[in-house]
This record gives C-alpha cells, sequence and structure tokens, in this order.
C-alpha cells in the first residue's frame, strides 16, 4: 500500500471510529468569525500569497489591514491592495477554520497554513495532513456540506 493510501486509510477508519474528532480541538467561537492565531487573520499569513506565489507566506508586520474585525498581513503593499479591492476573492472561506470540520461537524477548528486548496478560485483551509487528506477525497461533497452550515455557525457567533 502506499503512503497516500495508508493515510487516506488511516484517516478514513478514525474518522469512523470517531478518533480522528477526538484528536482534534474545536476553538471557541470568536467574536469576529475569523480564525485567529497570535490574535491575526490566519496567523498573520498573507492570503493573496496562496494565489499569486501558490503557497502560505508569512505577512510583513508592517504591512497590514483590519477586515471582519480582524487584523489581517500581507507581503507586501500590492498584496493589500488587491485584498482591500476585494476581500472576499482572497479570504479563505469560512473565516480560515477547518473546511472539513464545518462541512463534517458543524464546529470549528484549527487550521495550519500548509493544509490548503483552492477550488474554483476559492480558498480552502484544513486542521492537518490527515484531514486534508480526507477532504481531498470528496473536495465538491464536503464544500457543499459546509457552505450549507456556515450561516448557522456565523448566526451563532
Amino acid at each position: 500500500m502506499n503512503r497516500r493510501a495508508l493515510l487516506i486509510g488511516s484517516a478514513a477508519a478514525l474518522t469512523a471510529t470517531g478518533a480522528l474528532a477526538s484528536l482534534l480541538v474545536p476553538t471557541s467561537l470568536p467574536v469576529s468569525r475569523v480564525f485567529l492565531r497570535d490574535g491575526l487573520a490566519i496567523g498573520g499569513i498573507d492570503p493573496v500569497a496562496y494565489f499569486t506565489k501558490g503557497r502560505p507566506i508569512g505577512g510583513d508586520p508592517a504591512v497590514w489591514t483590519k477586515w471582519e474585525g480582524a487584523t489581517w498581513r500581507f507581503v507586501d503593499s500590492d498584496h493589500r491592495d488587491r485584498f482591500l479591492a476585494d476581500p472576499t476573492a482572497y479570504a479563505p472561506q469560512y473565516g480560515g477554520f477547518c473546511a472539513w470540520a464545518v462541512a463534517a461537524k458543524g464546529e470549528l477548528y484549527s487550521t495550519k497554513p500548509q493544509n490548503w486548496a483552492i477550488v474554483d478560485g476559492r480558498l480552502f483551509l484544513n486542521f492537518d495532513d490527515d484531514v486534508q487528506a480526507l477532504w481531498n477525497q470528496d473536495r465538491q461533497g464536503f464544500i457543499a456540506q459546509a457552505d450549507a452550515r456556515w450561516p448557522g455557525i456565523v448566526a451563532q457567533a
């Protein structure tokens, strides 16, 4: 069995037994409805960099803006200006919380910058490699579930 199949099989087995859920620790509902790490939206990672550089890059503390009650950092002023022109085009879906957890559990879980995907022009983040592998098995299905659940989650914040 190759490593990818093992990873997916392990994630599926953990999910079936509920063990995966016990490894994930939900965050409390944030006032801003944006995942904050160290007081910064998505931990200070530049959301525009996912689209322009194809990878997560930490933002410069001197280049920032406020949006949705959170501080967002960027690698340069061009990225900040792009974000300000259309924040919803660059901000991660579901406030930067784990896309799989929003879909599968209707709950908010933290994310890691390296666990991401752009699908149909939208940025999605996930908890870790195992959850990302699980989410990748049915991206469109999880996105549909999360899109349906997100308004109810936001209404509770």
